[in-house]
């Protein structure tokens, strides 16, 4: 395998760990593209934390593996990541986690609405939606992610299960699975006040504009 693809990897489980947007136990898992290749790395532990390079494999986007050992537990959920890499080319980093808000969310086949600004600035004007329960890793399971994906969406969620994120980069999804849970915290803890309130389509819709602007531009320097 290619070590510099096996420390990519190794770093977005890192940063998985370190936003704390992730379950007591570390379970979840994490896939990068192979550019030019139909094929993905993927964690095949069972958790992210202290997660070395046996724990990476090499799969291919049609779900047979090609390098590294693969335990059970792992390849039950090898199809929700390739099927976000097929449908979804500009993908390149797909994340799983059981983070504790947004699974509670997942949990009562809840949507989280766009109650924080964060969530329109990266494309869940919307907010995050429910992809019906199926069988882990199961056909029907597939079936149900791949409807509730519209297209621009980075997020779903996964019914009695937890939560998918994918965007261009692993920085991005990192990215975007923090803002979720941050998300469905503030939802949950807003409820002690009346409840959260979702910001306006027309205000959702400028938020994710002027995000755009600022994306264009690039980096700032002085």
């Amino acid at each position: 395998m290619d070590k510099a693809l096996v420390d990519e990897v190794l770093g977005a489980a890192a940063r998985v760990v370190g936003s704390g947007a992730i379950s007591a136990n570390g379970h979840g898992n994490v896939s990068l593209r192979v550019p030019g290749a139909e094929e993905m790395y993927f964690t095949a532990a069972p958790s992210l934390k202290g997660l070395g390079p046996d724990g990476v494999v090499r799969v291919g986007l049609d779900g047979r593996l090609l390098e590294g050992a693969l335990p059970p537990i792992q390849a039950a959920v090898v199809a929700m990541h390739t099927a976000m890499y097929q449908d979804h080319p500009d993908v390149g980093c797909v994340v799983h986690t059981h983070s504790p808000y947004a699974t509670a969310y997942a949990v009562a086949n809840r949507p989280i609405a766009c109650w924080i600004e964060a969530l329109a600035m990266f494309g869940l004007a919307d907010g995050v939606p429910v992809a019906g329960y199926g069988p882990r890793g199961s056909e029907q399971a597939v079936a149900n992610i791949r409807a509730a994906v519209k297209p621009g969406i980075p997020a779903v969620l996964l019914a009695n299960h937890g939560v998918l994120v994918f965007h261009r980069t692993p920085e991005l999804a990192v990215l975007v699975g923090g803002v979720v849970e941050e998300a469905a915290q503030a939802a949950i803890n807003a409820q002690v006040l009346g409840g959260p309130v979702e910001i306006p389509g027309d205000m959702r819709a400028a938020a994710l504009q002027r995000a755009m602007v600022f994306d264009a531009a690039g980096t700032i320097n002085a």
